[in-house]
């Protein structure tokens, strides 16, 4: 299964510069990195990164990070993969530089949709 991070362009660079990336200061404030599943993704951008530029999502393979990972409720109750670790930039899959239309929603990759 594949979990998905939306962080700023700028930290994920640097982070392949180091091989770790510590996450956002939500991330910091909550003990954990917020993750989504494919279909919790867009109300998490909604939600959360609405008016922000320049963010990349990152494909992370759940197995590859399962030793820090639990499934926790949040939004309706719903489970959310949260990383109790950094992330290894060696376990990034793939990344996609996120875009908005017109309107400023965010355009999906075709392999999330």
């Amino acid at each position: 299964m594949i979990i998905y991070k939306v962080c700023p362009n700028a930290d994920y660079q640097a982070a392949k510069d180091t091989g770790l990336y510590a996450g956002m200061p939500i991330d910091h404030e909550d003990g954990y990195m917020h993750f989504s599943t494919a279909a919790q993704l867009s109300e998490t951008l909604e939600k959360h990164f609405s008016g922000q530029s320049d963010l990349v999502l990152l494909y992370v393979d759940a197995e590859r990070v399962e030793n820090h990972l639990k499934w926790e409720p949040s939004r309706g109750g719903d489970l959310f993969p949260h990383l109790y670790s950094e992330l290894n930039i060696a376990h990034v899959l793939k990344t996609h530089a996120l875009e908005t239309d017109e309107n400023g929603q965010f355009i999906l990759p075709d392999d999330i949709r």
